[in-house]
């Protein structure tokens, strides 16, 4: 096997050993073994193209064209032409899976199924990229350190992913990989020198020791393993993942503590009410009259920093058979415990556990944590809600308008922990809260009126096409713009009563769901919901509904209300089965206050969002970023190919004499042993030949080392003149660049060198040559301006080279076209035409 065919299986190996980390994220583990047939025929199709030989941006788009052949073979039969030719219907199908892949990425739990063709396409494709990457790099360009980048990738992404239990020993194996890549590219580099690790060198003592190339390995890959198992130590741990389907939150372990991650559970809502069919995600029964307040609450954001609202990292202990009283709740608030029975689908997969607030007591199978500020209750160790049926007791809390507005101060350190605002926030956000609430005399006043400004007068529309924006303007936009959906009204209002001194938080969840036949409730995909609870002393955690028609408006908030009663039918997110049109309303004298009695709710703006809508599809994004890289790499392309033409000319120089020698004393003394047991003539032997065609190489490389000496003249000012023999030529460039007399020395010695290529009768090895071109560039470098400087490296002259390379090579092949048809139209001799 040649040294390159040895470094292309080394390099299917190192990647199919880092994709091993994948195998915990995916079950069954059976992609593994396609996918290694995969790589394998992407290997044989680079290795076949390299044996041709092609250039290296041919090989590659053949490995890229048999990888996607394979991929529409697998995923897109039926949409390709024959079966596995791509075209338009194909791609579109590929597109479509992969959004599927995004879906089902936020809803399972790890391991995920294989049967989801988009995670399946997800893993296959990406794992065939970093196979292409890695061979290309290793193989193709002959450069196996950069290689680990994209392997380091793939480890990275599964460690992210992962939670943490055999990290250990997939780094391990992925890290063998790549130093079994390291060490074959320096077996098959050395090969070109002659040998590969000759007899062992002798350390202190005459006793043996490791060869050279050894040692280095050796020091290499103690080295990268030192790193690998210090730097993370250094750096923040990745908890959670995306195979999450609201973030991660992972308790102790060892049931008496622990601390659940700041994570952000809203990285798949937006996709939930962007959905294309509402599937349901729970089930439910309660014995309370009036659904209406049924919210149920997975996780509550109290941790604001200017660009988004996240939990804090705090404390989680075990789950108390009682819970305790809510925080701030007095005893003269009108309460009533009910019970709800969930059952949660089998593919939904929840770290948090949704529940009514505030919860009294849960009856839960599995392994859950308690958080005790929030009151939610956390998946330990990877526990989820798959599946779940669970009980859960809660208290409607029912505290009055009057109640409300007479709630005291909060405790100082509550206000101070919940009133934060970052010096980030754009005073627009504060100053549109004092405005709104201009006139109110408490804080519930103002709560009120900050609630009413976004679902009645202010003229906001409900919209899932918005996106949810990030850093500190986001809330300023959405002011200003006027349009998002319940993600941008929760932030937005929690923010605003933050300035106005109201204790403030988000919370996340599901909206009151639809109720069914039989008496249950379906909760679906598009209830998913946010809201912001603001705190009363005396009342606590309280829930408002800024976001107009979705969720349902606080009966405390609705002070005109007769009765203070509320509506049977909550007024909730469009679910499925729902037949609302999504045409406005014919009339259009709904008063604000019908408004806030939910009288004519047709005449508030729908959700008329299509699926898919928000933000550009991966291919746009695809084609972007194709044009960003083509933009930035089209201007370097004249500085990569010089250094390329530079490395291959003087590392060909430096090798000659080197690689030769030896080859050509092997022979001569397996001659002699020959000739001296007279098993061979030693004539016999092409001793002679082998020297004609040593010094034929030599002579090559020297005349290209010539050639660099003129190019690199040139770059910096220089132009060549090849009228001139190798001699005046080198003269030329010692007058032009006002050389001192060791670099003229060094010119005149590579002309030399040339001359007694083209003109002696038996040339002799020059060695060095590849110095003296590199004092030389050194020389001009410090003699010209920094402007000269920069030119010869981003843009230099004899780049013009590679065009004339290019016009050369293009009637070449133009005349062996001819010939060749020439050679087939040609009549044999001794025929005659006509008949």
């Amino acid at each position: 096997m040649s040294g390159r065919a040895r470094l292309a299986l080394c390099a299917w190996a190192a990647t199919l050993m880092a994709s091993c980390s994948l195998l915990p994220l995916v079950s069954p583990a059976t992609w593994i073994l396609q996918v290694a047939v995969m790589l394998g025929v992407q290997t044989g199709v680079g290795a076949a193209t390299r044996r041709v030989p092609l250039a290296r941006p041919l090989t590659v788009a053949a490995q890229a064209l048999v990888t996607l052949l394979m991929l529409t073979l697998v995923f897109a039969r039926q949409q390709a032409l024959i079966g596995i030719v791509p075209g338009p219907e194909a791609f579109r199908h590929f597109a479509d899976l992969l959004q599927q892949g995004s879906d089902d990425i936020a809803r399972y739990a790890i391991p995920a199924p294989l049967e989801s063709s988009g995670i399946r396409l997800m893993i296959l494709g990406g794992v065939l990229l970093i196979g292409l990457a890695v061979d290309t790099l290793a193989v193709t360009f002959r450069s196996a350190a950069p290689a680990g980048l994209p392997l380091l990738a793939l480890y990275s992404v599964a460690a992210g992913l992962s939670d943490g239990g055999a990290d250990w020993l997939w780094f391990l194996v992925a890290a063998g990989g790549y130093l079994m890549l390291l060490l074959a590219e320096g077996r098959e580099r050395l090969s070109q020198w002659g040998r590969v690790f000759g007899g062992a060198a002798r350390g202190p003592g005459g006793e043996p020791g490791a060869v050279a190339p050894v040692r280095t390995g050796r020091r290499i890959g103690v080295v990268a393993l030192g790193v690998a198992l210090v730097v993370p130590i250094a750096l923040p741990a990745m908890n959670g993942g995306l195979l999450d389907a609201a973030g991660t939150g992972v308790g102790g372990g060892n049931g008496s503590g622990g601390t659940i991650s700041a994570v952000n559970p809203l990285v798949s809502l937006r996709d939930s009410l962007n959905v294309d069919q509402d599937r349901q995600v729970m089930s439910l029964k309660t014995n309370s009259n009036d659904i209406s307040n049924l919210y149920l609450r997975i996780v509550s954001l109290d941790d604001f920093d200017g660009s988004t609202w996240k939990p804090a990292k705090r404390h989680v202990g075990g789950v108390p058979d009682k819970f305790p009283t809510p925080s701030g709740l007095g005893g003269d608030i009108k309460r009533a415990e009910i019970e709800t029975r969930i059952s949660a689908a089998d593919w939904y997969a929840q770290d948090w556990l949704p529940m009514p607030y505030p919860p009294s007591g849960v009856d839960v199978g599995g392994k859950w944590r308690y958080e005790p500020v929030g009151m939610t209750l956390v998946g330990d160790h990877g526990e989820t809600t798959r599946g779940k049926t669970y009980l859960v007791k809660s208290l409607d809390v029912q505290p009055t308008a009057e109640q409300l507005a007479e709630a005291p101060e909060p405790p100082a350190s509550l206000k101070r922990d919940y009133t934060k605002l970052p010096d980030s926030v754009p005073a627009v956000v504060a100053r549109t809260a004092r405005k709104v609430t201009d006139g109110a005399t408490s804080h519930y006043e103002q709560a009120v009126k900050l609630q009413d400004y976004f679902a009645l007068n202010g003229g906001f529309q409900y919209s899932t096409q918005v996106q949810v924006g990030s850093g500190p303007q986001a809330i300023a936009k959405f002011l200003k713009d006027k349009q998002g959906f319940c993600v941008h009204f929760s932030f937005a209002m929690a923010a605003m009563a933050r300035s106005l001194g109201i204790p403030a938080r988000v919370a996340v969840g599901f909206a009151p769901g639809t109720p069914q036949a039989d008496g249950s409730v379906s909760v679906g995909l598009k209830d998913a919901h946010a809201w912001p609870e603001l705190y009363f002393e005396g009342v606590g955690w309280t829930r408002f509904e800024p976001t107009p028609n979705r969720g349902v408006t606080p009966s405390y908030t609705q002070t005109d209300t007769p009765g203070n009663t509320l509506p049977d039918v909550p007024r909730s997110s469009q679910s499925a089965g729902s037949s609302a049109s999504a045409a406005p309303s014919a009339s259009t004298s709904c008063s604000a206050q019908d408004k806030k009695l939910q009288a004519c709710a047709g005449a508030l703006p729908l959700d008329t969002a299509k699926p898919g809508d928000g933000g550009l599809p991966w291919y746009k994004i695809a084609g972007w970023a194709l044009l960003g890289l083509l933009a930035v790499a089209v201007p370097l392309l004249p500085m990569l190919w010089r250094l390329r033409r530079r490395s291959v000319r003087l590392a060909s120089a430096q090798h000659t004499v080197s690689r030769q020698a030896p080859a050509l004393e092997g022979r001569k003394r397996q001659a002699a042993d020959a000739g001296a047991t007279g098993d061979v003539d030693v004539t016999a032997l092409p001793v002679e030949a082998d020297a004609r065609y040593a010094a034929e190489v030599a002579a090559g490389h020297v005349l290209a080392v010539w050639r660099e000496l003129t190019d690199t003249a040139w770059d910096y000012g220089i132009a060549p003149d090849d009228a001139l023999t190798p001699r005046k030529a080198a003269a030329r460039i010692v007058r032009l660049g006002q050389l001192d007399p060791a670099t003229a020395e060094s010119v005149h010695r590579v002309a030399s060198a040339v001359e007694q290529v083209l003109f002696a009768p038996q040339p002799r090895d020059v060695p060095g040559l590849a110095d003296d071109v590199r004092r030389l560039r050194m020389a001009l470098r410090s003699k010209v301006s920094w402007t000269t400087r920069v030119r010869a490296v981003v843009a230099p002259r004899s780049a013009i080279r590679a065009v004339w390379d290019l016009t050369d090579r293009w009637t070449a092949f133009k005349a062996r076209c001819a010939d060749r048809w020439s050679t087939l139209v040609r009549r044999p001799s001794g025929q005659q035409s006509g008949g």
